[in-house]
């Protein structure tokens, strides 16, 4: 599998930038990714991201890393923190900006380590790729969690893009279906003539994130809201389950 994005960074952190990466959906969308922003320090992100950092505690699993921002910034505060991807070029970012814990694995075959906060941001919950894979996902998540411990989620409910606010007939008609879920989109990337494979992405509301919580006896707490049907997330387990 071409590893695309792993290039991309790899090309920003050693000076040889010269173009940004493309993303192309099944939303019949194109897109672009700039590369300088994966690279962002704390005072240039997002104010839900410098929210979810600043609410981390203890040992930290940030997993989908990318380029290690969040990593990196974390390891600046003092915390352990460790910086999980699949992409090899990420990771090698990662280690080449001085992040000193790094895992080159993907999360479902990752076990056995306990953490404080689990860490998963840029619509990190994309990662699952499926509704119907969500309430595994996060039962595999609770086994990293140690007593007391969290789940720090961010994502965009992406109804915007299949309703009219201003009509109302619009919103009643919109029917849900968890068979054929309107969140689950297909991507590409493209990078100096390479293109990665095909992969599944998942946008969540928080209304079926909460009820897969409540699934798996975890508590899930809407922290912050964005202007743009994004919002971050904090799921616990509850006392006693």
């Amino acid at each position: 599998m071409e590893d695309v994005f792993g290039k991309a960074l790899l090309d920003y952190q050693n000076g040889n930038y010269s173009e940004d990466i493309y993303t192309y959906s099944s939303l019949d969308e194109e897109d672009v990714m700039p590369l300088p922003y994966l690279f962002r320090d704390f005072k240039t992100m997002p104010l839900l991201e410098q929210r979810a950092l600043a609410l981390c505690k203890g040992k930290v699993l940030d997993i989908g890393c990318g380029a290690g921002s969040h990593s990196l910034h974390l390891q600046q505060k003092g915390y352990n923190v460790t910086a999980l991807d699949t992409s090899a070029g990420a990771i090698e970012t990662c280690k080449l900006r001085g992040i000193k814990n790094t895992l080159h694995t993907d999360i479902s075959a990752f076990e056995g380590e306990k953490f404080d906060t689990l860490l998963l941001l840029m619509n990190g919950i994309g990662i699952v790729g499926n509704l119907k894979l969500l309430n595994n996902f996060l039962d595999h998540l609770k086994s990293f969690l140690k007593p007391g411990g969290q789940i720090l989620l961010d994502s965009s409910d992406i109804i915007y893009m299949f309703i009219d606010d201003e009509d109302s007939k619009s919103q009643e008609s919109f029917e849900f279906d968890p068979e054929n879920y309107y969140g689950e989109v297909t991507f590409t990337m493209k990078y100096k003539g390479k293109e990665s494979n095909s992969f599944r992405w998942l946008y969540l509301d928080f209304d079926t994130l909460q009820r897969a919580a409540n699934d798996n006896n975890l508590t899930c707490d809407l922290v912050f809201k964005g202007d743009h049907y994004n919002y971050l997330a904090r799921l616990a387990s509850k006392i006693g389950k």
